[in-house]
């Protein structure tokens, strides 16, 4: 499995923990939606850029 893959296991991991306590605390379930959208881009963005091979 490549480190791209196991970035975004525990991204998405993270991701769950968080919407499952917000919907926990009673937050709309829009909120929760539009935060996790919003993490996964950001884990996108901080995956392909820590895990791309480097030009030597």
């Amino acid at each position: 499995m490549s480190a791209f893959a196991l970035y975004l296991i525990g991204f998405i991991m993270i991701i769950g923990g968080m919407a499952y306590g917000a919907f926990r605390l009673g937050v709309p379930h829009v909120w929760i939606i539009i935060g996790t959208i919003i993490l996964l881009g950001i884990g996108f963005t901080t995956g392909a850029s820590r895990t791309r091979r480097r030009d030597v």
